[in-house]
């Protein structure tokens, strides 16, 4: 296993962590949804260029999606 693949699993996780809080507290589903993702996503993705990409759309992804 790859410490860059661990540090950004860690970095991701973390943001999704705080995108879950976010989002559950305020009922903005994209924000918890995101957030589930990068909790989840580490784990299937063993690629790190991959997985930087993923969770890099992932943590934009939900401040570009309008509010409804």
């Amino acid at each position: 296993m790859d410490t860059n693949l661990l540090w950004l699993s860690l970095l991701f996780g973390s943001f999704g962590m705080g995108l879950f809080v976010y989002g559950k507290k305020q009922l903005r589903i994209p924000f918890l949804a995101a957030g589930v993702g990068l909790m989840v996503c580490p784990y299937f993705i063993p690629n790190v260029i991959v997985l930087a990409i993923v969770g890099v759309v992932l943590t934009v992804a939900p401040f570009l999606i309008p509010a409804a």
